[in-house]
């Protein structure tokens, strides 16, 4: 059993993860976090709690000179506290991602990555493992809504010694590149954070890391090219079914509960290596009937009234293209808002994300674009939502700049009526779930007033 750990930015979704997982091995983790020390009780901190990681203040006096590390993300800013004291105190600074391969290291490692699908494919490889019990160790970048309660963030498991270890890799950062597992689903490659080209390179990279085959998306093989490992690709045609998706599989009906075409291809992957790690067709297809889903992840928030409401974590232009896609139906009217999550990649991405929201939004859809998300640090702010909205009011969307959550509430509250669709997208800011749920709830008796 180690010593002391401390993981800055603990609420993160990758790095709540990494501190459940860290208290598998170390006597003490504690974490901070800007929004505690804002006063901000986010349900996240509480979760920690009951899994035993002290929560401080992000102001480097949790770092010692006996602190065995300080764990960070990319998101992390150079000028942190923490990171200033584990400088003065000689203390290690090391990468979320290299903590957990290191944790994993060993193991029999079944990572997922891909520029889109990710955290709800591991979601559902995860489950569906436990479910046929292989008692798999799972560490998810998003939390299973069947696994998270007040007690439990949900995104991390801990199974059995021997079991799988199913975990999410990221490319935003590069960071895959420190796993070297025995199987991995790759979903897709699109421009994300990186140029095509960039990407494409990277995820070659990675693929020559993989020690036994890659079960992947449609045309994923192709910019592979050569590996040493079997490739599969697993590809089919979704269908709408009257509660989500499904496809045909190994003659069978693969079908999810999850809206959208996409994640019925999510499922075909995770079904497709869990039949490769020798299990029974039929069994994997029942227990993915049964998954509930990845918080953020298309996740209904309403209780079913006249005005859906569902939260996304969608941020570059093939999930928010594929989030939009879902929730459309004929007759409905989807009411989006979106937030980007930092000027560097609304920058990098204007482009496609002006060809993806004006491809998805329809005639009677409409769009609000909240400013972009600030965390601070030395970020060039000379581009803004307002540069998206006049590229995407010049090709006919109707679309709106606002200021603040109060004015974008109002704004729905007042255009929302029965039928329509609240659809909440963006990342990192964990405001956008409690606005969510707030427009669920000024919204749920709009079936009275549907005439």
């Amino acid at each position: 059993m180690g010593g002391h750990i401390h993981v800055a930015g603990v609420a993160g979704v990758g790095m709540s993860a990494l501190a459940q997982a860290l208290r598998w091995t170390h006597g003490r983790v504690t974490g901070s976090d800007r929004y505690f020390d804002q006063g901000m009780d986010l349900p996240v901190f509480g979760a920690l709690r009951a899994a035993g990681v002290e929560i401080v203040k992000q102001d480097g006096a949790a770092v010692e000179a006996r602190t065995e590390a300080v764990v960070y993300s990319t998101a992390i800013e150079e000028g942190n506290p923490d990171f200033l004291a584990a400088r003065r105190a000689g203390v290690p600074l090391r990468h979320r991602a290299e903590m957990l391969a290191g944790l994993a290291k060993g193991r029999r490692v079944l990572a997922v990555a891909g520029t889109a699908g990710k955290t709800t494919t591991t979601g559902m490889l995860g489950w569906t493992l436990e479910q046929l019990g292989a008692d798999p160790t799972v560490v998810n970048g998003g939390a299973l809504v069947d696994w998270a309660d007040a007690r439990h963030v949900g995104n991390v498991r801990r199974g059995g010694e021997g079991a799988p270890w199913v975990v999410e890799v990221d490319e935003s950062d590069r960071s895959l590149l420190n796993f070297f597992p025995e199987w991995s689903i790759l979903t897709n490659i699109s421009q994300d954070h990186f140029t095509l080209e960039e990407v494409q390179d990277l995820f070659r990279a990675y693929a020559a890391q993989v020690g036994k085959g890659i079960v992947c998306g449609a045309g994923v093989g192709a910019v592979l090219g050569k590996q040493k490992v079997k490739i599969i690709e697993a590809a089919a045609t979704p269908e709408r079914t009257a509660d989500g998706c499904a496809v045909e599989w190994r003659g069978l009906k693969l079908s999810v509960r999850q809206p959208g075409a996409h994640n019925a291809l999510n499922a075909l992957m995770a079904a497709e290596l869990c039949a490769q790690l020798g299990h029974a067709p039929k069994k994997i297809a029942e227990a993915l009937s049964r998954f509930g889903g990845i918080q953020r992840r298309l996740e209904r928030v309403d209780a079913g009234g006249g005005v859906r409401v569902v939260d996304d974590y969608g941020h570059n232009p093939a999930k928010l293209a594929a989030a939009w896609a879902a929730v459309a139906a004929p007759g409905n009217r989807v009411l989006g808002a979106w937030r980007p999550h930092g000027f560097g990649p609304l920058r990098a991405m204007m482009d496609p994300l002006a060809e993806a929201f004006a491809s998805a939004c329809r005639p009677q859809d409409r769009l609000w674009l909240l400013p972009v998300y600030d965390a601070g640090g030395t970020a060039d702010r000379t581009v803004g939502s307002g540069d998206l909205a006049a590229k995407l009011a010049a090709r006919g969307v109707a679309v709106e700049t606002v200021e603040s959550y109060e004015t974008l509430g109002a704004e729905l509250a007042r255009e929302a009526r029965a039928g329509d669709t609240i659809l909440v997208m963006g990342a990192r800011d964990p405001q956008l779930p409690v606005f969510a749920r707030a427009m669920a709830a000024k919204t749920a008796g709009r079936r009275e007033e549907k005439t």
